[in-house]
């Protein structure tokens, strides 16, 4: 039986398959970020976040964009997985989110983001506390221990909830016959003996991401859709595996 690939390989597959397509997955990209961003963006212009109802409002309605996003992060896999297995691609199949079951990204999108808000309230709560206090310095830093454990906590819950579920919207392509249950049960699954392997993955993008930052973010425009073709890549030896040992 076949090992699966190492993360060297991994990368270097995705960079092949990328090879005269860095203008269609770049070009999707920026939809995507002008999307959310603008999105994000008007809703921080509009809604008053120095009460707490206003709080409340603003973290609701983020949590609805993010759900919507589910749609286009659907699209984007689709698009990456037509990208690794060859076949060709253009911008709009960011969209085919909204065509290929829509309520299962959606469902899926949603039970990943309230778990996310769950694990960020207390995060959530003491950034509304530490924006009341204005400068007062004394009253600051007794919040400054308690916020620096609360960011630790929801990015460690974060980290492990993508690991668990970072395969459940290739799967929908695959499986579309799956329900949303179905989808997030069968990343799960799929994962075991695997979140290191893929943590080890998103490590080593580490120096790329930085190098995106020092360039102001225009290194990113090329390193996260190496990222998004490498975790596809990722995928696809999961699956191909899986289907052995099936066998």
């Amino acid at each position: 039986m076949n090992q699966f690939k190492s993360s060297a390989e991994l990368k270097a597959s995705a960079r092949e398959r990328l090879l005269g397509h860095y203008g269609t997955v770049i070009g999707a990209e920026l939809i995507t970020l002008a999307l959310s961003g603008t999105a994000s963006f008007a809703v921080s212009l509009l809604v008053d976040i120095s009460t707490v109802l206003g709080t409340v409002i603003y973290y609701a309605i983020l949590f609805f964009i993010s759900i919507l996003m589910g749609l286009f992060t659907s699209g984007t896999c689709y698009l990456y997985l037509k990208l690794i297995c060859g076949r060709p691609v253009s911008v709009s199949d960011l969209f085919y989110g909204f065509q290929l079951s829509p309520d299962k990204a959606i469902t899926v999108q949603a039970w990943f983001t309230l778990l996310t808000y769950v694990s960020s309230l207390p995060e959530f709560i003491l950034t509304y506390k530490i924006s009341t206090v204005g400068y007062q310095a004394e009253k600051i830093l007794p919040l400054l221990l308690p916020y620096a454990l609360s960011l630790i906590f929801s990015g460690v819950v974060s980290v492990v909830l993508g690991l668990l579920y970072s395969q459940t919207f290739y799967l929908l392509h695959d499986f579309p016959q799956y329900t949303a249950k179905e989808l997030l049960k069968k990343s799960r699954r799929l994962m075991v003996h695997h979140k290191g392997r893929l943590f080890y993955l998103y490590v080593s993008f580490l120096p790329l991401m930085l190098l995106g930052l020092f360039s102001f973010g225009l290194a990113l425009l090329w390193v996260t859709p190496y990222m998004t073709a490498t975790q596809t890549v990722f995928f696809l030896d999961l699956i191909r595996h899986n289907t052995e040992a099936a066998e």
